[in-house]
């Protein structure tokens, strides 16, 4: 089966997000708002890890996890669609258990309205 995430890619589209609403928590800071010029069938989402939590090997576990867990939540809870998403990933990330950070995550996105 096709994954029904998207990425962003264009800066313009970054920019536009970090001016919109966010809500954080120990794990991630979500970004997100409404891009006028997106697809609303697919999830619209990025997943960022800053050089300084580690190397590129822990930088992609992250993403690899933070994929994962988006996998799952669009099976599981329902997410707002026409909303883009920026996930910005914090240190605390690598030294917690994968069903912790799932949790977390699938509380916050709960929250979002």
């Amino acid at each position: 089966m096709r994954s029904k995430i998207v990425a962003l890619s264009k800066n313009k589209e970054f920019q536009t997000l970090l001016k919109e609403k966010k809500i954080s928590n120990k794990y991630v800071t979500i970004f997100f708002g409404i891009l006028s010029y997106k697809n609303d069938n697919k999830l619209n989402i990025s997943f960022v890890a800053k050089k300084k939590l580690g190397n590129a090997i822990k930088r992609n576990k992250i993403k690899r996890r933070l994929r994962n867990i988006m996998n799952d939540a669009i099976k599981k809870i329902s997410i707002k669609l026409n909303y883009s998403y920026l996930v910005i990933a914090k240190p605390t990330m690598l030294n917690n258990e994968f069903k912790n950070i799932k949790e977390t995550l699938f509380q916050e996105f709960k929250k979002i309205k």
